[in-house]
């Protein structure tokens, strides 16, 4: 406030001054003195150290013996962030002491203080934020249902890569997409240009809308300028972009024309509103594997700040490819259990060894509850809120303590007004990598480890690391269990690590439980933390 305060002076000065030169200094209304003049900069100066308020230059002139006007209370350049020494007057205190004969001008002067002061915001009541629709494309089925009930199962989607050869690699598994179209959801001539992780995204982020009832007649009654997407992507259109290098090699005759708007992680996000008409907020955030969950709470911000009704948020990566493969098996960050692939992706079992690459997409719609209501759509789950923090550690390894995950779960938890007893599920970022499924734990162990009902899980145990698009199928998972009361069980976990406490970890089976608010984590390269609540509407 000292700030914008300070930033207001100047133009009110600018005023004031003109105001008072209009204005006699001596008893002749006519006959304006120019020994007035230095008077005149002297009231200048006084509004140019007044900072933070007019309150000292008004009162200077109605009691100049005021003490807020003292020598000792002028501003101080420090507070308003520029500095630390004191700033003083060097035309000295007794100028600010003297009498005034310019009463009449600082009656004006005074209206516009008391306007500022009558000015207040009404308050305005929070606005909720509700899941009632869910879109996913995943190794394990591209409807929800479908998705929920083959975790619940135990189903493993990892397996041998078969397209392309990786024969050369030493790592030849992931969670690879076996069969997937676009038919009814992507026009055919863009689904020929389009990237794959751009294709996940728009079939997702339209099964979505479906999933909620928006038909046709339901779009037409929407109001456009209030639906937005947020849709991000942490690789964004690597093949695109791989594919037209490789043309480039022999002409720039060869190379795609939509190599570089179809390979930007925006481009998924501006496509689907341009298709839906969607003239709400509309762009993408890319924090590696975390970017689904930064996605998914930036949306629900924008509801509740009421600059949109409905938000399609989540995530969408398609890098199962030569150059994705090879970069990760470069930064020695894979499994390398070929030969028996639904084996490889295990968290906190002691013999872990990476962890398995994914791909696909997870859309939520979020809308505001009144919204929701009115329409008539199907509440899945209400959003409670969530947060970021970054480690400030390490390109790719967890910080040794865990403070940033620490602090990112504890100021979800105040945000969302949730307390730690309230919170019986979390669905781990857990990748099955040596270092990252520990150091999770321990945090959560730091945060619940006096929560005695608290069950964790990680779906990365089936499907493998989606990376950007992790997140939001991740939240899909979460949101699953608080509908279906059932989560789903830690494949592999066989002989858990000695540094994690097993009690809190789900096991082998599917596990009854009533949730009562679910916890997702979400973690990526440059110390990215994110975590973000869900409960059952009531």
């Amino acid at each position: 406030m000292a700030a914008a305060s300070s930033m207001a002076a100047s133009p009110f000065c600018t005023w004031l001054v003109a105001a008072c030169m209009s204005t006699s200094f001596d008893n002749n209304p006519r006959s304006p003195s120019i020994k007035r003049l230095p008077r005149r900069r002297r009231v200048l100066s006084q509004c140019s150290l007044r900072g933070s308020t007019f309150q000292c230059l008004v009162t200077s002139h109605i009691d100049p013996c005021n003490q807020n006007c003292s020598s000792d209370s002028l501003s101080f350049i420090g507070v308003n962030g520029f500095g630390s020494k004191p700033f003083r007057s060097n035309r000295g205190h007794r100028r600010l002491g003297r009498a005034s004969h310019s009463g009449e001008a600082m009656a004006v002067a005074l209206q516009p203080a008391q306007e500022v002061a009558t000015k207040k915001k009404p308050a305005i009541k929070q606005r909720r934020v509700v899941v009632t629709g869910m879109g996913v494309v995943t190794p394990l089925g591209h409807e929800p249902d479908v998705f929920y009930n083959n975790l619940l199962d135990g189903v493993s989607g990892i397996s041998e890569i078969e397209n392309f050869d990786c024969t050369q690699f030493p790592t030849r598994i992931a969670g690879e997409i076996k069969s997937f179209s676009t038919d009814g959801w992507v026009a055919p001539k863009l689904s020929k240009r389009m990237d794959k992780f751009m294709l996940y995204l728009l079939t997702a982020g339209k099964k979505a809308l479906a999933d909620a009832g928006i038909t046709d007649d339901v779009m037409k009654e929407l109001d456009k300028r209030k639906c937005g997407v947020l849709i991000g992507s942490g690789m964004g259109g690597m093949k695109l972009f791989n594919d037209s290098v490789e043309a480039l090699r022999i002409s720039y005759k060869k190379m795609n024309p939509f190599c570089v708007p179809f390979a930007t992680t925006n481009m998924g996000s501006a496509m689907l509103a341009m298709d839906l008409g969607w003239m709400g907020p509309n762009y993408s955030i890319s924090t590696a594997c975390a970017t689904s969950n930064f996605c998914i709470l930036n949306a629900a911000n924008h509801i509740i700040r009421g600059e949109a009704d409905m938000m399609l948020c989540g995530g969408s990566d398609a890098v199962i490819i030569p150059i994705g493969l090879g970069g990760f098996v470069a930064c020695r960050a894979l499994s390398q259990r070929n030969n028996d692939p639904t084996k490889a992706s295990r968290p906190w079992d002691s013999n872990r060894d990476g962890f398995v690459m994914g791909e696909g997409a997870g859309v939520l719609l979020l809308e505001e509850l009144e919204h929701a209501k009115k329409r008539g759509a199907t509440i899945y789950a209400e959003f409670l809120g969530g947060s970021f923090t970054c480690d400030a550690y390490h390109m790719t390894e967890p910080h040794p303590e865990g403070a940033g995950v620490i602090l990112c779960i504890e100021k979800a938890m105040a945000q969302a007004g949730v307390s730690r007893e309230d919170v019986n599920y979390i669905n781990a970022h857990a990748t099955s990598t040596p270092a990252g499924d520990i150091k999770e734990y321990q945090a959560l162990a730091h945060c619940f480890g006096q929560n005695s009902e608290l069950r964790v899980n990680s779906t990365k145990s089936m499907i493998g690391h989606l990376l950007g698009a992790a997140g939001g199928v991740e939240a899909v998972t979460v949101i699953q269990a608080i509908r279906a009361g059932w989560i789903h069980p830690n494949l592999n976990l066989e002989d858990p690590d000695k540094a994690v406490d097993a009690k809190f970890l789900v096991g082998p089976k599917k596990e009854r439980l009533n949730v009562k608010v679910g916890l997702s984590n979400s973690f990526g390269f440059g110390g990215h933390n994110s975590s973000i609540l869900f409960a059952p509407y009531n």
